[in-house]
């Protein structure tokens, strides 16, 4: 081989290595680029996957704790529905507590100005209000006995079966022992402030006690209506 020949040849084995030697640097190139893309593309991803993660807990958080918008929104709407039904069943109560029932009857009384409205709530358990002028003046109720009323020397009872009965004067004020209509006798003691008993004595002796204690009381006694009032005025009407 002449020193030409030899010459050309190292120079195709250094081209051959330096051209072996770019492929692989431009494919360890391509690996670090390739790697480099991938973790960057991992990272990434792990970081909206993170976000997401941090979102979705984030969330979950906020409706379990107090004062939240999720809770506020929650309480809000089972207030506004108990509040509804509370509403509901307010509204029915009052309809039907406040809207009395119709009376069994209204009578004229004996001052011929006011009226007795008659209401039966139950077995022998009537009301009655006095209205005069369309205000009510006095109620009376029995609850297991009769009552009466003493309204300005105009007397009213009312009896276990709703019956009024209603009359003018005849008051005797008590203490003291007083003939009365029907052949009854009424024995009027005072007990204290505004309180009075009143004996009802017949032929086999007391019959029927009355007792007031502030409040005017009544009796049917066979037909005979009796009122004793809390300042011990005493009245029978046949």
């Amino acid at each position: 081989m002449n020193s030409s020949t030899a010459v050309r040849t190292a120079r195709r084995r250094t081209l051959r290595v330096a051209a072996a030697a770019l492929t692989a640097a431009a494919a360890l190139a391509l690996t670090a680029c390739s790697g480099s893309d991938a973790a960057g593309a991992k990272s990434a991803s792990h970081s909206d996957t993170a976000k997401a993660a941090v979102k979705f807990s984030g969330a979950s958080s906020s409706a379990g704790l107090p004062g939240s918008d999720a809770q506020v929104s929650a309480g809000a709407k089972a207030d506004a529905k108990t509040g509804a039904t509370g509403k509901q069943s307010g509204s029915a109560h009052a309809a039907n507590g406040g809207r009395a029932a119709s009376p069994v009857r209204t009578q004229r009384l004996a001052d011929g100005i006011s009226k007795a409205e008659i209401y039966q709530l139950g077995e022998q358990h009537y009301r009655a209000k006095i209205v005069a002028r369309g205000s009510v003046l006095a109620t009376m109720e029995t609850k297991g006995h009769d009552d009466g009323l003493d309204a300005n020397d105009m007397f009213v009872t009312l009896t276990l079966d709703g019956q009024v009965h209603s009359w003018m004067g005849g008051g005797r004020q008590g203490p003291g022992t007083f003939k009365l209509a029907g052949g009854w006798t009424a024995k009027v003691t005072k007990l204290g402030e505004l309180r009075y008993r009143a004996q009802i004595i017949g032929h086999d002796g007391v019959a029927a006690t009355l007792e007031t204690n502030q409040h005017d009381v009544g009796l049917d006694a066979n037909g005979i209506s009796i009122v004793l009032s809390s300042g011990g005025v005493i009245s029978a009407h046949e």
